[in-house]
């Protein structure tokens, strides 16, 4: 009834003819045998190296990335990435966010992480939001430290609390 040769081939044939659409049978892709192109599962790609800027380095604009930073030199603007690092004679005058952020340097402005790390030489200047934080003693923080689920959600501000000793409530 119908030639497999005729099924797979693709394209017209010779002779300008085609296969009509109708020719195909609805258990044909089941039984049809694999073939070379199908897919294969592979081994994961290696994580690429994280992009460093060097000590000599400054930059005046917004970095983005998916991947991971090492700041060795100055960064004015903003800075997102998945692991941020920022270097012991680094300065970053700006927001950075980040699923991990770990300060060796001087940061001015606020921090968005997850995982936020104050070694024992950062300097950081400005408000930090995170889900977890470690300051090491040594650290110079100035500024506000603030527990959030998601904190590199920037819409997901936490609704402001009434003061305390407000009203009381009503019966």
């Amino acid at each position: 009834m119908f030639s497999k040769s005729k099924i797979n081939e693709p394209g017209p044939k010779q002779g300008g003819e085609s296969v009509p659409p109708s020719a195909s049978t609805p258990s044909e892709g089941a039984s049809a045998p694999r073939t070379s192109t199908d897919f294969t599962p592979s081994a994961p790609k290696a994580k690429p190296p994280a992009s460093v800027l060097s000590a000599d380095l400054i930059i005046k604009g917004n970095l983005k990335t998916t991947g991971d930073i090492q700041i060795e030199g100055t960064v004015e603007g903003d800075i997102r990435a998945h692991l941020l690092t920022v270097g012991e004679g680094a300065t970053v005058k700006g927001e950075v966010m980040a699923d991990d952020v770990v300060v060796n340097g001087r940061v001015v402005g606020r921090v968005r992480g997850l995982k936020v790390r104050l070694t024992s030489t950062a300097k950081v200047e400005g408000d930090i939001i995170h889900k977890t934080i470690a300051i090491e003693s040594g650290a110079h923080f100035e500024g506000s430290v603030q527990r959030r689920d998601d904190p590199l959600n920037p819409s997901g501000q936490s609704t402001p609390r009434p003061p305390l000793g407000g009203e009381p409530p009503k019966s």
